[in-house]
């Protein structure tokens, strides 16, 4: 172990006591409803309205905020880790359950009561996907249909990046269209509008009850070969609630048919464009409509500074103290066995080029959403870093010395703790600087699967176009990177010796 006295106390005691706090919130969850939500602003508004439904029948409930795309809500779901969310039947026939060929009401309610799901009736809106210009582009091309697209093919067009992939979306409307556009950009759906204002884009995909349509009086082109279904809001839900909370599914039910397209519209627009607190746009509707009355008391920017940072160094925390326990000895091991040494470097090589994202994602099958996924990622992609400096400070150690130990009687335990490690400990600390680094910035893309932390307000920042919340996320991440590296230099003063260190 590199680190000695003080500096490892301080990990150790760190880790445990950020594992501590957070070990209340988990095991609270267990006895909650847990919502979720997708990250675009309707699905959060739906995410608390869902919440407070919860509630007002006397059950705690949380909601897990912005948790990607469907199919990483959907997997939740059926998983358990979230218990219901607001969800579209277009997106369940040609999106989720595509496969099954399902085709009416009946059918999609017997295959979700067979996943042991249920869902509630329309909320009373259809929030179909369209295609959007601006007026000046339909105007100039004289686009009135998506088929007046087939004699453009030299359109930028801009679509969110689950639409660009989805079985409802871009590929199966080119085909239906016979559409051979050359310059088509993946984007989130949220900053399409942005490319779309600005002028660098000249189509994107729409939801028709965003609140942009009518901010940037947008046109949007008739579906004339009705590709686009019917997309209804409803809420899915897990079987075991009518069971165990049958208040709260009936709670749930009461919000069929209260939301009209403009209704939802507006709602919207308070959050997106006026930056309202979707939480208190939620409960003002749900007083108003249902006669709800709920606290909707908002955390203060204190407060949700405090909640985030003990979320971000709670992930940090714990998975580079994991990856230095793990890191080390295989560097170790990979410097005195040089064969197997090449395979340990190349398996932490191939597994840093994963795409961060991915990564994340490949994780919730295996771990659910949340922190656990998010710390097993965090600390593969800490080990290249500290394997790699520990491999390279042990083999560049002149052989001369390992020799004149040996001469001396040494025994191979005391080789490695008394003179290689010490020797190497420069080039180690700046492979852990490196891995704690990366890691605290990594650690945004966590709020993407639940865990929280600072990319929780990056990702609301981007979806508000707020940027100031954006950068409520990105100052504080970059001056804790900051400070793990200017603790990991003071760490180096001290476990360097001095003689290496004059020289």
């Amino acid at each position: 172990m590199i680190f000695r006295g003080t500096a490892y106390h301080w990990v150790v005691s760190a880790c445990l006591l950020l594992a501590m706090q957070s070990a209340p919130a988990l095991s609270a969850e267990e006895e909650v409803i847990r919502v979720g939500s997708k990250k675009f602003t309707e699905s959060v508004v739906l995410g608390e309205m869902t919440r407070l439904l919860a509630e007002s029948a006397q059950s705690p409930a949380t909601h897990m905020r912005e948790l990607g795309g469907t199919q990483i809500l959907w997997n939740a779901l059926l998983a358990g880790e979230v218990d219901a969310y607001a969800e579209y039947t277009g997106t369940l026939f040609k999106e989720i359950l595509v496969n099954e060929n399902i085709t009416g009401m009946d059918e999609l309610n017997d295959s979700l009561r067979a996943k042991g799901l249920r869902m509630t009736g329309s909320l009373g809106f259809n929030n179909t996907y369209a295609m959007a210009t601006s007026q000046e582009v339909a105007e100039k091309f004289k686009l009135r249909s998506i088929s007046d697209l087939r004699d453009h093919s030299d359109l930028v067009f801009g679509f969110g990046n689950e639409f660009l992939d989805r079985a409802d979306g871009w590929p199966g409307l080119k085909e239906r269209y016979g559409l051979h556009q050359r310059n088509v950009r993946g984007l989130d759906h949220d900053l399409a509008y942005r490319g779309l204002a600005s002028g660098m884009l000249q189509l994107v995909d729409a939801y028709s009850t965003d609140a942009e349509i009518a901010y940037y009086d947008l046109y949007l082109l008739e579906d004339d070969l009705s590709y686009f279904p019917v997309y209804n809001a409803v809420i899915l839900y897990r079987a075991e609630l009518e069971q165990d909370a049958p208040k709260v599914v009936a709670s749930f039910k009461r919000l069929s048919g209260r939301i009209s397209a403009a209704t939802m519209s507006r709602l919207n627009a308070l959050v997106k464009i006026e930056h309202q607190p979707d939480t208190t746009v939620a409960a003002d509707f749900l007083r108003e409509e249902m006669g709800l009355q709920s606290e909707t008391r908002v955390a203060s920017a204190w407060e949700k500074f405090r909640q985030r940072t003990i979320e971000h160094l709670t992930l940090v925390v714990i998975s580079l103290t994991a990856a230095l326990a793990v890191s080390v000895p295989l560097g170790i091991f990979a410097a005195h066995n040089p064969r197997v040494g090449q395979i340990i470097l190349a398996i932490v090589g191939m597994i840093q080029t994963i795409p961060s994202l991915a990564l994340f994602v490949f994780m919730i099958p295996l771990l659910g959403i949340g922190g656990p996924p998010a710390v097993v990622a965090l600390f593969l992609y800490s080990l290249l870093p500290i394997v790699r400096n520990t491999h390279a400070g042990l083999t560049n150690i002149p052989r001369s010395i390992s020799e004149s130990a040996l001469v001396l009687g040494m025994s191979r335990g005391s080789q490695l703790w008394l003179i290689e490690l010490p020797l190497a400990a420069s080039t180690i600390l700046a492979g852990i600087k490196t891995a704690a680094v990366i890691n605290v910035g990594t650690a945004t893309l966590a709020a993407l699967i639940g865990a929280g932390g600072y990319g929780q307000p990056i990702l609301t920042g981007i979806r508000l176009d707020n940027t100031s919340l954006i950068l409520q996320g990105a100052i504080p991440a970059a001056v804790l990177a900051l400070l793990v590296q200017a603790l990991f230099e003071m760490a180096e003063r001290r476990v360097v010796p001095r003689g290496l260190k004059s020289s």
